[in-house]
């Protein structure tokens, strides 16, 4: 097999630039970033995953003195802590704690309030995958991550206020289609209600190319167990690399104003089906070309019969009928107001509507309510969500992801 650089094949297939999407924008605002995050404490919460840890590479481009990150993933933490301290370039601080604990946990509020207070503090913790979208049990634990327990981070906050919190959402929060869309909906709603006592700022953005569990991260894995690619091949998506989706995030959070909401200036003809990445990435990666394959278990028997001597790799690409699946991609919906001005490649959300702490309160009470029956399901907490979310309009199939390959 031939060399395969995983940052190389990125930027030329999938991304399609050379350079960072956001490398004027860095450079213009270096010296405002340097004075925000130099000899500054940071809290960086789910700082393992593929975002996370690509906040904390952009953030220790610059000198923080204190760094403390908090994930569940305790594996993740130590190949992160790796990472970091194998890189050339970043500047890791002597007080860098990873702590693997649940930022919903009473320990970590014991570290909030003996460590504190942090001078940037980001909030990465979510559940993000589509697929997480089963029933009622899954809903009831997405809903707990994404907007229970961000309410529950910010009032901790409220008592040691950061200087920026940044806190991350999706595209698939405009105009919502799936539970986790409208989960993170919710979350900016949360926040939003918020941003009159804490400097808040948020950010909406593409898929991350190759990110952990993602469906092109999967490609990575079924090469190495000799097992076939399987994609949508009607779904088109926006690609950020993980580089740039921490540098996103980094400009968001440091030089976002409070109650903003940040996305990627990219532009439609960008986008791009899964299925023909996978044809790039069978190239790319072995010289192979696809054996198209019409059903799943005729994928799976070509790839258990693989040789070396094949030069045809077998694939399964379908049109997506699953739930919550959106055809395309949108970071704002009608009538927010967008300014395109401030940034070279970043677009933000000024003055986006918000409720009130009052209404919030109420909401949460409605959805707590509904999680201590015993006998709810998931047509109701998504009808409980539909009237929190005028514009939100389930898609339901009655097929999820974790039924294909």
């Amino acid at each position: 097999m031939k060399h395969f650089s995983l940052n190389s094949f990125i930027n030329t297939y999938v991304t399609e630039r050379e350079e960072s999407l956001f490398t004027a924008d860095l450079a213009t605002y270096h010296d405002q970033l340097a004075r925000e995050i130099d000899g500054k404490s940071a809290l960086v919460i789910g700082g393992a995953g593929t975002i996370g840890s690509s906040f904390i590479r952009a953030l220790l481009r610059f000198r923080p003195a204190r760094l403390y990150v908090i994930d569940i993933n305790e594996n993740g933490l130590t190949e992160l802590t790796r990472d970091l301290r194998s890189a050339a370039d970043l500047n890791v601080p002597d007080d860098y704690k990873p702590y693997p604990i649940n930022f919903g946990d009473p320990v970590f509020a014991k570290i909030m309030q003996n460590e504190g207070p942090f001078d940037i503090v980001a909030n990465f913790a979510a559940h993000k995958h589509v697929r997480s979208e089963k029933d009622h049990y899954s809903i009831e634990a997405m809903i707990d991550n994404n907007v229970l327990k961000a309410k529950q981070l910010l009032e901790l906050l409220l008592a040691q206020p950061p200087k920026h919190f940044f806190c991350v959402s999706t595209d698939k929060a405009a105009n919502p289609v799936n539970v986790m869309g409208a989960s993170k909906k919710l979350m900016e709603e949360v926040i939003l209600a918020y941003s009159d006592r804490l400097k808040i700022s948020t950010a909406r953005f593409a898929n991350v190319a190759f990110s952990n569990g993602s469906l092109l991260f999967g490609f990575l894995e079924r090469m190495m167990k000799q097992q076939p690619l399987s994609s949508p091949n009607d779904v088109k998506r926006y690609f950020v690399s993980p580089e740039e989706s921490g540098q996103l995030c980094l400009l968001a959070c440091i030089l976002g104003r409070s109650g903003e909401i940040f996305f990627p200036n990219l532009r439609e003809e960008q986008m791009r089906t899964f299925s023909s990445i996978a044809e790039d990435f069978l190239r790319e990666y072995g010289d192979y070309t696809p054996r198209y394959c019409s059903t799943e278990q005729e994928a799976r028997e070509a790839a258990a019969n693989l040789s070396r001597e094949d030069e045809a790799y077998p694939v399964y690409f379908f049109g997506s009928n699953t739930s919550g699946e959106k055809p395309y991609e949108e970071f704002f919906t009608e009538g927010e107001d967008i300014d395109r001005d401030r940034f070279a490649q970043l677009g933000v959300i000024r003055n986006a509507g918000r409720k009130s702490v009052e209404d919030i309160d109420v909401m949460f009470a409605r959805l707590n309510a509904q999680f201590r029956d015993t006998t709810i399901d998931k047509a109701a907490i998504v009808q409980l969500m539909v009237d929190f979310i005028p514009n939100f309009v389930h898609l339901e199939t009655g097929r999820s992801l974790d039924q294909k390959m």
